[in-house]
């Protein structure tokens, strides 16, 4: 058997890789806004958005990692359709029709709008022909997915650390005025609120299928063999979920300073270009500019080379390289509707479906401690799904006041976090039925 192992920069650059590709969008933009939102509350929500933003996304890739599958595995547990099913909502989800569009509209509007004059900045034509650079970009990159270790690992990357370390030391060594007062959710409930942000970044549901790119990569440099390729890909994660928790905290910091010095906005997008400017001056603007397009650019290759791959193994008269660019052409016309629209119409969709995500990623994790019994995953998932479709609805304006009230008695709800006990009760249930089925 050939070597299968590589150096620790060859592993470094694998980590690199994968931190990439978690770095899009919503990094960039929701930290800021967490951080002038937040106010003197700014450190307990910082730690809640750290647990969502990096805690989950680090145990999904090390579950993926160790149970020697994909998310479709981990979800055919409950069954074969609803595995396909789930995996397809979670694909579609962070792949066209949410989170890539978003790479693709944040770059315009952090990127290149703040260069545009006010007339040709709210035309419609500005946007269509970016996206459409964009996502070719993209797809050239996505049609050469072993590739991915040395174009965004070794190269992207550490050009992308170096200009956000930039930033954040400056904004360390002169801050800005200080935090203002905690306002919104914020004020009663910090944590929870700064728990929900993290779901909006969607790394979670990214680190169940980024597997597959890490796969594909290291395919590329001859490693396959199983044991080597969880190795590398746990290291990997850790390497990841580091970079990770110093970009959120620096950019978290950037906006809670700002305040008292560019006045209360709300938007994260508004913060960090007035924030960068009123570090660097125009040089600021060019340094953030430079951040967005090479972050949005390394998540949406991540993406669409996942979303590529999966879809290529469930309707294979399609190839690999025609799903890269049905979905380049899918993107670049959803990202059209422009960031708000976007980020509207993803919300009801991410509430209804992370809870679900995450208490499959917690059963697969302790599924030796009841003996993987399908009826543990069939109850859990059900329970879950009462609350978690609900805060779905919730998030779309629809709302039922006797459901509120008993959703919002459930204990941990004020943290966001009402679907686990149900998801908890769902399990022993579960296991229950399964210790009478295996009696009979």
């Amino acid at each position: 058997m050939q070597n299968q192992t590589l150096s620790l920069w060859g592993k470094i650059s694998v980590g690199f890789m994968l931190f990439a590709l978690f770095l899009g969008a919503g990094n960039i933009i929701f930290p800021p806004e967490l951080g002038q939102k937040s106010g003197d509350h700014f450190v307990i929500a910082m730690i809640a958005f750290l647990v969502t933003g990096v805690g989950l996304p680090l145990l999904g890739v090390i579950t993926v990692a160790k149970s020697g599958g994909e998310l479709q595995d981990m979800a055919s547990r409950i069954s074969p359709k609803f595995g396909i099913i789930f995996t397809a909502i979670v694909y579609l989800a962070i792949g066209p029709f949410f989170a890539m569009p978003r790479t693709g509209t944040v770059s315009y509007e952090l990127g290149v709008k703040p260069y545009l004059s006010e007339a040709t900045a709210n035309a419609y034509w500005p946007l269509l022909i970016f996206t459409i650079v964009f996502f070719t970009v993209t797809m050239f990159f996505a049609l050469k997915p072993s590739k991915l270790i040395d174009s965004v690992g070794r190269v992207l990357t550490p050009a992308l650390l170096i200009v956000i370390a930039t930033l954040a030391i400056k904004a360390i060594v002169t801050p800005m005025a200080g935090p203002g007062k905690a306002v919104e959710g914020y004020i009663s409930s910090p944590f929870g609120e700064g728990f929900k942000q993290g779901y909006l970044t969607m790394d979670f549901l990214a680190a169940l299928i980024f597997g597959i790119v890490i796969v594909q990569a290291l395919k590329g440099k001859n490693i396959t063999h199983r044991p080597a390729v969880v190795k590398i890909t746990i290291f990997a994660a850790f390497v990841a979920a580091i970079g990770l928790a110093l970009v959120y905290v620096s950019l978290g910091y950037i906006g809670s300073s700002s305040v008292q010095t560019i006045g209360f906005i709300g938007s994260g997008t508004e913060i960090i270009t007035k924030s960068a400017y009123e570090l660097y001056g125009s040089f600021g603007n060019v340094l953030l500019t430079i951040v967005i397009i090479l972050a949005c650019l390394t998540t949406s290759i991540g993406l669409m080379t996942a979303s590529s791959e999966f879809f290529y193994k469930i309707f294979p008269q399609f190839s690999y390289n025609t799903w890269v660019i049905i979905f380049a052409v899918f993107s670049t016309g959803i990202a059209n509707f422009g960031l708000a629209s976007l980020i509207k119409i993803s919300l009801p969709v991410l509430f209804a479906i992370y809870p679900l995500a995450i208490v499959l990623m917690l059963l697969v994790l302790a599924s030796k401690w009841f003996n993987d019994a399908r009826p543990v995953y069939i109850t859990a998932m059900i329970f879950t799904a009462f609350i978690s479709i609900y805060d779905g609805l919730g998030a779309a304006g629809i709302t039922f006041k006797a459901y509120t009230d008993f959703v919002n008695a459930i204990p941990l709800a004020e943290y966001g976090l009402g679907w686990f006990i149900p998801a908890l009760i769902g399990a022993i249930i579960g296991y229950i039925i399964s210790l009478i089925m295996k009696k009979k």
